[in-house]
């Protein structure tokens, strides 16, 4: 097969007009030729950190989207299933993503649970970790959010960073807000890149310490803005990634538009490529190409680069995509899940109080952290209620795993002023998280998850719209665009009941989020990030 274009030389910082030869997978030749091919040849987009359970798709039908957009790779973290199903998870990830051609690497989960504060559906010791880091599939030691763990010695943190250095695979970091001599403690054993900056000071202090810096831009957090100025100095040290990302965001676009952001900046076109491209196949070690002679066969073919709209994709010498069609086909696949409770009563979500504050969750736009604020509470008859005026909204997480009362709290700028929402894409733990603006309204909510084994859902008396989450409680059996259409309304929905969040549901999927600063809830209670401790909802 021989392929013609202007070819995309990112290390060498030179384009020219060339012509690739393939043969059984690989580049077998690149020569410069003279033609009229005007479209550009370049290495394939990675994403260099992401969930793909965050999709709600299995990796299977995510690979159907992520081609279109020129995505030929991905570091993946399987930590949301481990932390339902454990190992078996991990293992479903990396089977059922071997089915299509898309190159997905995943990493072994260093936090499962995240943290004991919450209840989990599984626990990954560091045995487990050295039995996950010995196999060829697995690439890297994920996201190591115990960062307490790190800087006071946990001996079981610490054996899982042994045996990924025992086998000579990266350890990716997570350390929100983490500075000065915490953060050279945390580098120092041996973690060495962080996707959870959102400050220039602090990207910059932790690429001045030596580790690699991850630009990232989700469904909820959105760091682009704050770090692309980093790029022209540090591009060499830096990577892009979604982290998490809706399917609905997903059909839209992928890697390929951070690329298309940072060039109309103004930024080198080299420099941007080699952070998409480049950067994340050398730090990992990556099972792909890079345009060069003897490389697998992973490439694009783009319109131009500055909109980096794909014509093309390539991989192992394959076209699986051309002209917005996707050539990845459907594979069948079980539907491993663990859902143990009960449907609730609407009494289980009430809650006495007479204070005159209360501690309440400040929800921030496109951010995972959260601030805590003291307001006064609406009472009636003796029961803390929803404050729709004020928006102080009762917020809800329910344990999935096994039948117990919900752990209540409320939490400010989801904006409902009817209805309420749930969802089993709750970080860390999947269990299940609702924000409303009645008891009833939130005890329908969750028993329509609970009916479904999980899913997304929106209430408002008898209207009612579902996303069912059957697999693992946190993806989807349909394909990628009718779970994206299905999604899109009930967003929708949400925003008509008074959310003015860009992503309602991807925000409320981070508010048991424990490791992220500051107030959360889990299904224990009301736990402070910064103080790492549980707190009252009662301020004293």
């Amino acid at each position: 097969m021989l392929i013609q274009g202007q070819i995309v030389d990112i290390e060498n910082k030179r384009i020219y007009s060339g012509e690739l030869s393939v043969e059984n997978g690989k580049i077998s030749a690149i020569i410069e030729k003279q033609h009229t091919v005007n479209s550009f040849i370049l290495p394939g987009f990675i994403d260099a950190h992401i969930h793909i359970e965050s999709s709600m798709l299995v990796p299977s039908e995510f690979a159907k989207i992520a081609v279109l957009h020129g995505t030929v790779g991905t570091i993946s973290d399987p930590h949301e299933i481990a932390n339902v199903l454990g190992v078996a998870g991990v293992h479903f990830m990396i089977e059922n993503g071997k089915k299509v051609p898309l190159k997905f690497h995943f990493g072994a989960p260093s936090c499962v649970p995240a943290t004991f504060f919450e209840t989990a559906g599984a626990i990954i010791d560091s045995e487990q970790i050295m039995e996950l880091m010995a196999l060829p599939d697995i690439y890297y030691l994920s996201e190591m959010m115990n960062y307490p763990g790190v800087l006071f010695n946990d001996e079981e943190v610490l054996k899982k960073i042994a045996w990924a250095k025992h086998f000579k695979k990266p350890i990716d970091g997570h350390a929100p807000g983490l500075r000065g001599e915490p953060i050279n403690k945390y580098i120092s054993a041996g973690i060495s890149t962080d996707h959870e900056c959102f400050t220039y000071d602090e990207a910059a202090e932790k690429l001045s310490l030596g580790m690699k810096v991850l630009i990232r831009e989700g469904s909820a957090a959105k760091n682009f803005e704050a770090l692309i100025d980093l790029l022209p100095d540090h591009f060499e040290n830096m990577m892009f990634c979604s982290d998490d990302k809706h399917p609905d965001d997903l059909i839209v676009g992928h890697i390929n538009l951070l690329c298309a952001r940072a060039v109309a900046k103004g930024f080198d076109v080299f420099k941007v490529l080699q952070m998409a491209c480049i950067n994340p196949v050398y730090h990992y070690k990556m099972d792909v190409g890079l345009l060069k002679e003897n490389d697998p066969a992973d490439f694009i073919v783009v319109e131009d680069l500055t909109n980096f709209k794909v014509l093309q994709t390539y991989i192992n010498g394959e076209v699986v995509a051309e002209n917005g069609q996707s050539f990845v086909k459907y594979v069948d696949f079980e539907k491993p899940n663990n859902f143990n409770t009960s449907k609730k009563e609407i009494t289980d979500f009430e809650i006495s109080g007479s204070a005159e504050k209360i501690r309440v969750i400040e929800a921030l736009e496109g951010q995972l952290i959260t601030n805590e604020i003291h307001c006064k509470p609406k009472i009636n008859n003796g029961k803390i209620v929803s404050d729709i005026e004020n928006d102080i909204l009762k917020m809800a997480v329910v344990n999935r795993y096994e039948n117990a009362l919900p752990a209540i709290a409320f939490i400010k700028n989801f904006g409902l002023k009817k209805g309420a929402i749930a969802s089993s894409v709750a970080h860390d733990c999947h269990n299940i998280v609702v924000v409303g603006t009645s008891d009833e309204e939130i005890c329908n909510a969750v028993n329509i998850i609970i009916e479904n084994k999980g899913g997304i859902c929106a209430v408002n008396g008898s209207h009612k719209k579902s996303l069912a989450l059957p697999v693992a409680g946190i993806m989807s059996t349909k394909d990628a665009w009718e779970t994206g259409k299905l999604y899109q309304e009930i967003d929708a929905m949400a925003k008509e009941l008074g959310s003015s969040l860009k992503a309602p549901f991807m925000t409320l999927s981070f508010m048991a989020l424990l490791v992220i600063p500051d107030l959360k809830l889990s299904d224990k209670g009301l736990f402070s990030g910064n103080r790492f401790s549980f707190v009252d909802l009662e301020v004293e």
